[in-house]
């Protein structure tokens, strides 16, 4: 097995091992005219959850969103309508979280992927769901997906 990293633990080497074969998503790619458009912790409140007290009090999430953006490098002219504004992003999932309950991080993390795929640019999201306080002694749950738009 080949070799990812080493760590330096508590004054201990620790080597990690590759142990899958699923190899992670390159989002950047120059060859291709790729970027990797991403957004780091976002927190919102909102009401999520399947037990009621989850529906009846908002709790902190954080949500992160990796996006590979097929770009045309030619035309960009300085332009911010020809390129993948995370702004904008941003309050589309705003918005989402926004829109009223929701029982499942699956289903916010589906309806989040599922907006970003609706931009015929990007063809590739990754969105991590966190509930920052759902479970005592611990500093998050959550899940997270990849989602790629579908060939036709």
């Amino acid at each position: 097995m080949p070799l990812i990293r080493y760590r330096l633990l508590d004054y201990v080497w620790i080597i990690i091992m590759k142990t899958s074969n699923i190899a992670p998503l390159k989002f950047a790619d120059a060859a291709q005219s790729v970027r990797h458009v991403f957004i780091r912790d976002l927190t919102l409140d909102t009401y999520i959850g399947i037990y009621d007290h989850e529906k009846q009090a908002a709790q902190k999430i954080r949500i992160n969103i990796d996006l590979c953006v097929q770009e045309n490098t030619d035309n960009l002219e300085d332009n911010i309508d020809n390129v993948v504004c995370y702004e904008k992003v941003v309050r589309n999932i705003e918005t989402i979280v926004q829109s009223g309950h929701v029982n499942l991080v699956e289903t916010l993390a589906e309806n989040i992927a599922e907006m970003s795929l609706q931009d015929g640019r990007i063809t590739t999201v990754r969105v991590k769901v966190e509930k920052l306080e759902a479970i005592k002694n611990t500093a998050s749950v959550g899940i997270e997906i990849e989602r790629h738009r579908k060939q036709v």
